[in-house]
């Protein structure tokens, strides 16, 4: 689908933007990767989709188109967090096209030439462009920045030509799956009878009375279960218990923590540091040149807080003046020169809800936005809160924030809203509706106007363990992973040394940490690449600790073992034994009352006057969607229920009153409700099933 020609042909249309992010091999780290060497071989797969092998190749292409999307929307490297989460994208994109592909060619879904020039040129250009393409004085798309874009392709070069293909591609695929589950979520239908019915459901009332009696009313000791009880539980539940790829590990870990003549020694150098700040005469380039912190040199706004290690220290602040070291809770020690203050640009804070009214609404149309905006403002007047009457009335982005638009400079606002926010005299509501081009304004003043600005120079240096330290933990972890040549000498050695043996059970494949430590994927990947259940470790480095792992026991994927789940299973064949013991004790009572007496310490029993027939949870309960259906389920008023298992505990239930829904006209507004809902839900439960179908194989953990 490469149009360059025909798009030229037809207009000589297109865009800078994108530029940033044609430059297609300024990515490469995976592919020049540890397991680049293996590029070629036959079982060199990363999985298998379909019954189609994934090769690593493959799978590395697909990671850099999704890296170079990246770049090209943040304009940086992504970090190696951030690398983890690409690459999963990545594998779901490899089993969408795969899944997908089929499933278009039996359809005969295509996209048209003329339809991706439409997308990309025409008068639908597709949202990703639209979003990269904005001008940035209106926000708004800028089609002169796509035509650009498109001629200069006249004279580009091969890897920028190879990057624009790429993208019609994916703006291909992306169109055949809008098409795909569009035409699945608009074949979905509710009938009459379904809306009826959920009509019923949502508008049938009762008033019950509901005992509850918590598991923990039978003490654990009075229950005896076996193993073979728990296996039996795990055979007739399977589906409950599917596992990955797993392992328990056991390690020790040597923390890296620096010694006392470390801190000594980065004590004496911040102050020697410090006193050659308090008398430089090039504070910025010094503080760059000898600092370990992201900030050495900084300008504080109107506004903004000066840093908090030198705020907390110090209770005068003077130019010119050096203050520190100061101990951070970063474990490093930090000095700050103040090198200037001065008046800038005057900067305000103010929040405001927005009711927006284009010049797209009629004028009766504005009318009424103006009336429930005077409507929120008279709320506001009589009490209520600011910020809940953003949440629910304002309509930009600043309403999930309480309508905070954070430190402002007048220009930053249209005319109309910066006046009336900067002629302000106090903190507070302003009493009157402000009209903009954008709608109505209902405006907070948080802070009035500050125009004072000071430029800090910082020195930190980070309190870490030396070489030093750092050659003597790793001697010591290296001693202990040399003598511990199996399992039975790693808890040996261990306990001989005094050193804690850490657990580390159900590690999935897929692990990047180890309990509460990070960067522990090298751990993980020995743990399913190299070893054999008992193995011990060479030493891995981790942030701030070396480590020497044992594998105690491999798990293969499919239902867990009783060892993997056993926690859980006991739990439920526990509670499962103390829900008969209950529904025994309860036997013979008659009142809600009188069950409550056989539990009195822990049994408790409530109302719910305005019980919905659709409602999933109990008020003061929980989860009960069997107990509710049950009090439906009663016939007669005054009539009591048979004790329900739930997950919770028991629960038995009184019906009081019983207020069925009445019938009405149309069940038009629910049988639509049915099928928009049914219709958000079909794309993704459609693609659950397919990749259930396909049989996917993730072995991606033999690699990364």
């Amino acid at each position: 689908m490469a149009l360059i020609k025909k798009i030229r042909q037809r207009t000589g249309l297109a865009i800078g933007v994108i530029a940033v992010g044609l430059i297609f091999f300024l990515v490469g780290g995976d592919l020049l990767g540890p397991n680049s060497t293996l590029l070629g071989s036959s079982a060199n797969n990363v999985g298998e989709i379909a019954g189609e092998d994934v090769s690593y190749e493959e799978y590395i292409r697909k990671i850099e188109e999704i890296k170079i999307s990246f770049q090209q929307n943040t304009g940086r490297t992504p970090s190696e967090n951030e690398m983890s989460t690409l690459r999963e994208q990545a594998w779901q994109a490899l089993i969408v096209d795969k899944v997908f592909a089929e499933q278009y060619e039996a359809l005969g879904l295509t996209i048209s030439d003329a339809e991706l020039v439409d997308m990309v040129q025409g008068k639908n250009i597709i949202a990703e462009l639209r979003q990269q393409l904005t001008n940035p004085a209106t926000g708004e798309f800028d089609r002169s920045q796509l035509i650009s874009f498109l001629q200069s392709l006249e004279t580009a070069g091969p890897e920028q030509i190879a990057f624009w293909e790429q993208q019609e591609k994916l703006f291909a695929k992306g169109r055949l799956r809008i098409k795909y589950d569009n035409l699945l979520s608009t074949s979905e239908y509710a009938n009459s009878k379904e809306g009826k019915l959920e009509h019923r459901m949502a508008n049938s009332i009762a008033d019950v009375d509901h005992l509850f009696i918590p598991f923990y009313a039978i003490s654990d000791s009075a229950v005896e279960v076996s193993d073979s009880e728990l296996k039996a539980y795990i055979s007739k539940y399977p589906e409950k218990f599917k596992v990955k790829n797993a392992a328990d590990l056991e390690y020790v870990s040597f923390d890296l923590i620096p010694s006392s003549e470390d801190s000594a020694a980065v004590i004496a150098e911040i102050k020697k540091l410090t006193e050659e700040l308090r008398n430089s005469d090039a504070d910025s380039a010094f503080a760059i040149r000898n600092s370990d912190g992201q900030s050495p040199f900084a300008v504080v706004a109107p506004g903004e807080e000066l840093p908090n290690t030198l705020t907390s220290n110090v209770d005068d602040i003077q130019v010119g003046e050096t203050y520190g070291p100061f101990l951070t809770n970063r474990s490093s020690y930090i000095t700050h020169k103040v090198t200037s203050k001065f008046e800038g640009t005057p900067r305000m804070r103010a929040s405001h809800i927005l009711f927006s009214a284009g010049p797209e609404l009629s004028e009766d149309a504005k009318a009424e936005v103006k009336l429930n905006a005077e409507r929120v403002l008279k709320e506001i007047q009589d009490g209520l809160d600011f910020a809940t009457a953003a949440a629910q009335n304002g309509q930009d982005g600043t309403a999930q924030r309480g309508g905070d638009l954070g430190w402002f400079a007048k220009a930053d606002f249209v005319d109309a809203f910066a006046d009336v926010s900067f002629a302000a005299k106090t903190t507070g509501l302003i009493n009157r509706i402000i009209e903009t081009e954008f709608g109505y304004h209902i405006i907070s003043i948080t802070d009035l106007p500050q125009s004072t600005s000071y430029k800090i120079a910082s020195i930190e240096l980070e309190l870490g363990p030396s070489d030093v330290t750092r050659n003597d933990v790793f001697r010591r972890a290296d001693s202990f992973a040399s003598s511990a040549g199996n399992a039975a000498e790693f808890t040996a050695n261990a306990e001989k040394e005094g050193y804690r043996i850490i657990q580390a059970n159900n590690v999935d494949a897929f692990a990047r940490t180890l309990n509460n430590l990070q960067s522990a994927r090298e751990v993980v990947r020995w743990a399913f690449n190299d070893a054999a259940e008992g193995a011990v470790s060479t030493v891995f480095e981790l942030d701030n600790s070396y480590i020497v792992a044992n594998l105690k026991k491999k798990y293969e994927e499919g239902t867990a073992t009783l060892d993997q789940v056993k926690p859980q299973v006991l739990t439920q064949v526990r509670n499962d034994k103390k829900a008969e013991i209950i529904k025994g004790k309860l036997a013979g009572k008659t009142t809600l009352e009188e069950m409550q007496s056989v539990f009195p310490n822990e049994a408790s029993l409530d109302k719910s006057p305005d019980l919905r027939m659709n409602a999933s949870v109990l008020p003061g309960v929980g989860y009960a969607p069997k107990a509710i259906g049950g009090a439906f389920g009663l016939q007669t008023t005054g009539a009591i229920s048979k004790p329900v298992h739930e997950d919770v505990g028991i629960i038995v239930i009184k019906l009081n009153n019983l207020t069925p829904a009445t019938d009405v006209a149309s069940y038009n507004s629910y049988q639509s409700q049915l099928t928009l809902s049914a219709s958000q839900r079909t794309a993704y439960m459609i693609m659950m099933a397919l990749e259930d179908l396909a049989d996917v194989k993730d072995f991606r953990y033999k690699f990364f």
